[in-house]
């Protein structure tokens, strides 16, 4: 008798507008896509509303509640407004219907939201994400929402944790779950975060190698590859931009220079060094008269040496006063050589010392500001 009525529209008497009472909803975050900034839920909702055409007599019909198909009978839609793709369907096949005209059914609602999350704090972004319930409503007609209770389960999936979910209203027609997610830090931070410190700790470190040899160039330059290898995969992680753009873009942005600078450093004060200058081109023409000069004079000192016989005082005196001049010439350039190492570590002891407290003071700075800034995002703009 019920079904053969054939009520598959929504119910209109008093008005075209029908009251739908949800008593409980369990909701329940699947995952958080941190890169396309997507919450995938899934609710279910217990509905409940009345339907006075399906009301019957118990006097006639001993029965006071029965169970119908759902396809036999009309059942509200819900819908997630700011979802990009909403799945929703029966719980069951079938559904309780009372006596008085009331009916009890379950609807289970897949929902993928655009949720911008506030990732300015990565890896400790900790944000809210509405997803908004509606039914159909048009020009006052349709059906209205009077939400119960709410019921969060399963709160851990993947890097992203639910802290707490409850009910909450823009207007009278604009209801929404207010979704409290939190990062689980310790994974991000031990795969991105703490890399970068032990890489400029391990730069800091490197200033004990000698700057001759090219031992030190060769292991800054392998940082500075190192590093550039975790960028690919913190691009790989994160979105390419938002309202709160993450800061530890920026955060290995810094290290990169400073990991760069470095090894510029360590480059110019290997050569002042061996040189005792920054000066790559300009060379003075006298210094490399002089230098030739003396490798002739060397040269031809050498071979007197190795062929002149002495036959006199005068002549022993002559030999003499060249190896003097010779010994003379190998003690000004080792006088001149460490004169040039005596500078070029002065130079980077200094510059070791502004490294280290500068690297130190930026990275508790970072972490401070990664630990307490507080980003703005509008959450509400798909109703704005």
């Amino acid at each position: 008798m019920l079904i053969n009525r054939n009520y598959t529209s929504q119910p209109q008497y008093e008005n075209c507008t029908h009251i739908i009472k949800v008593p409980l909803v369990e909701y329940q975050t699947l995952s958080v896509d941190t890169r396309n900034l997507l919450l995938n839920s899934r609710l279910q909702a217990t509905l409940m509303w009345t339907d006075p055409g399906l009301t019957w007599n118990t006097s006639v019909y001993h029965y006071d509640q029965v169970v119908l198909p759902v396809e036999k009978v009309w059942t509200p839609e819900i819908h997630v407004t700011n979802g990009i793709r909403t799945r929703m369907h029966q719980y069951s096949n079938d559904l309780l219907l009372f006596s008085n005209g009331t009916l009890v059914h379950t609807v289970i609602i897949m929902a993928e939201v655009n949720c911008e999350v506030n990732l300015f704090n990565y890896p400790f972004a900790e944000d809210a994400c509405p997803v908004a319930i509606q039914t159909w409503a048009v020009a006052g007609c349709g059906t209205s929402l009077r939400l119960g209770n709410l019921k969060m389960i399963d709160s851990s999936h993947g890097d992203w944790e639910t802290l707490g979910v409850s009910f909450e209203k823009q207007s009278e027609d604009q209801n929404y779950i207010w979704v409290l997610l939190r990062i689980k830090h310790f994974n991000p931070f031990i795969t991105l975060m703490f890399p970068t410190i032990l890489i400029v700790l391990a730069d800091v470190v490197s200033f004990s190698l000698p700057l001759g040899g090219g031992e030190r160039n060769t292991f800054k330059v392998t940082l500075v590859l190192s590093h550039t290898m975790l960028l690919t995969i913190l691009n790989e992680k994160l979105p390419g931009d938002s309202q709160c753009s993450p800061i530890i873009r920026l955060h290995f942005c810094i290290c990169l220079v400073l990991l760069f600078l470095s090894m510029l450093v360590s480059l110019v004060l290997t050569r002042v060094a061996k040189e005792g200058s920054i000066i790559f081109c300009c060379c003075p023409k006298k210094n490399a008269t002089k230098s030739t000069g003396n490798k002739k004079e060397d040269t031809e000192a050498k071979g007197d040496i190795s062929v002149i016989k002495l036959n006199g005082p005068e002549e022993e005196n002559q030999m003499l006063q060249r190896v003097v001049k010779i010994l003379q010439s190998f003690e000004n350039k080792e006088l001149e050589n460490e004169k040039y190492q005596n500078r070029a570590n002065a130079i980077d002891k200094a510059f070791f010392w502004l490294y280290f407290v500068c690297s130190t003071l930026y990275f508790c700075s970072m972490l401070t500001v990664m630990r307490t800034y507080e980003c703005t995002v509008n959450h509400f703009n798909f109703w704005d």
